[in-house]
């Protein structure tokens, strides 16, 4: 097979093939590092790249299949770690120059269930600073560009890892959302992101017990975000959020009768401002899904103080990590940074626990919504990228937006829920930039999200539409 073909291979297929030996781990590490070396100088996606280790890795992967041995789902399948997540002896630097040179001696469990699958890691994905904002650049790798249009920003936090996908440089990536950062990278770059629920992907942390950032995977397709999730799904006893529920739930057929299923359409979240060129889009996602058999209503719930349940647990979880980053390197911190770090110096307990108690009151009223609806659906982002020269959008429709993110709310509104949320690919606006439809589903019901994605991104195939990089 030629090398240009195999890249665009789905991850399933490229593992079916290995393991049948009609294609050598070899030869797709190959044809990965030539996509890398074509396409990546221009938009600046994987920022550490280990050519040569990739390469021994995968010669090891074809000697272990030779020998009969334990073929891994993802067996010499090659990916790259966003560079918030830590990998052992590969250089991980946050996106911060305080951390230019900071070499890890231990991998995140993600990445160690990454390699036990079998996958080979081949660098880092570009992410801001801190991954704080969605708009990927920093000052120690400069900005990733979407490969759309490459005047344009790739969103973020998960940037690098989105364009990876989109220009065929990775078969499959992880990412990390907070506010956003795996669904709106997803969405501003045509590809698939999924944010579980919190502890379904295991992660050691300062914070034990956080629920508002969660890792999880990325692909061009729902079949490969359930398998890379198969892998890196389940139980850890070094988390004491963590789901116990075996990954494997994950590796399933995803098919399913959506006859009936009730979803509520929110186009706008009530009443936020979206783009027309969004809306537009959005608005013909209910016909698809009617087509499904799915009962579609424009229906949602009161999403009252989500706005300040939110704000408030970002701003304590900022100051909580890097108040002494703050006092020691103030100079090396970019300012929305700071401006997080030091909102959430001026909390007090009594805000912070009003904010917990708004968060109950929110998550309990959005499940006695959704015993209604199984599902519900909206935009992923509210803007279409914007100028990759522009931090982030200061106004929508000519409504202001206050601070750096808050043209995010219609993915941050659904992470203080910790409910599961998928972005998936369902158009382009009449400029040709991708446009992502935010599927979310009943608490813990991380696979019924899996299920209807898959339908939705069968019945919506609206014709492949690659990056201009790749034209």
């Amino acid at each position: 097979m030629p090398c240009n073909e195999i890249c665009y291979l789905t991850a399933r297929e490229m593992r079916d093939k290995i393991h049948n030996r009609e294609l050598s781990a070899v030869e797709v590490m190959d044809a990965h590092l030539m996509q890398i070396e074509r396409v990546n100088s221009t938009v600046n996606a994987i920022i550490t790249l280990h050519s040569a280790r990739a390469m021994d890795s995968a010669k090891a992967a074809d000697a272990a299949i030779a020998k009969g041995e334990y073929i891994g789902p993802l067996h010499g399948l090659p990916t790259a770690v966003k560079d918030l997540t830590s990998t052992k002896g590969m250089r991980t630097t946050f996106g911060s120059p305080i951390f230019k040179d900071n070499v890890p001696n231990q991998d995140a469990i993600i990445v160690e269930r990454t390699k036990k699958a079998g996958a080979i890691i081949i660098g880092k994905t570009n992410t801001p600073e801190f991954g704080a904002g969605s708009q990927t650049f920093n000052t120690v790798f400069g900005a990733t560009l979407n490969p759309y249009d490459t005047s344009k920003t790739c969103g973020g936090s998960s940037g690098g890892a989105g364009v990876s996908l989109a220009c065929r440089m990775l078969p499959f990536a992880d990412g990390t959302d907070l506010g956003g950062s795996l669904r709106n990278p997803a969405n501003f770059n045509n590809v698939v992101g999924f944010r579980p629920s919190p502890g379904r992907v295991p992660a050691v942390s300062p914070l034990e017990w956080d629920t508002l950032s969660v890792q999880g995977p990325m692909a061009r397709t729902v079949g490969d975000v359930a398998l890379f999730l198969s892998v890196i799904a389940g139980p850890d006893n070094r988390s004491p959020i963590s789901i116990d529920q075996p990954g494997a739930t994950f590796a399933a057929p995803l098919g399913r009768d959506f006859t009936g299923v009730r979803i509520a359409y929110v186009p706008d979240l009530n009443g936020l401002p979206i783009d027309a060129r969004v809306a537009s889009i959005i608005e013909t996602t209910a016909g698809v899904l009617e087509s499904l058999g799915c009962v579609v209503d424009q229906a949602a719930p009161d999403f009252s103080n989500a706005d300040e349940v939110f704000k408030t647990l970002r701003a304590w979880r900022a100051a909580s990590l890097r108040a002494e980053l703050l006092k020691e390197h103030r100079n090396l911190i970019k300012d929305t940074v700071i401006i997080e770090i030091e909102a959430g110096l001026k909390l007090t307990a009594s805000i912070v626990g009003r904010a917990e108690e708004m968060r109950s009151t929110y998550f309990n009223r959005v499940c006695a919504f959704m015993e209604n609806y199984e599902f519900m659906v909206m935009p992923v982002n509210q803007v279409p990228p914007f100028d990759v020269t522009i931090e982030y959008p200061t106004e929508i429709n000519g409504v202001q937006m206050e601070t750096y993110i808050d043209w995010m709310k219609s993915c941050y509104y659904i992470s203080s829920l910790g409910l599961p949320a998928a972005s998936v690919p369902c158009g382009f606006t009449p400029e040709g930039l991708p446009v992502g439809l935010q599927i979310v589903g009943r608490h813990h019901d991380d696979f019924g999200v899996l299920q209807l994605a898959n339908a939705f991104e069968t019945a919506s195939l609206f014709g492949e539409r690659l990056p201009g990089v790749l034209q």
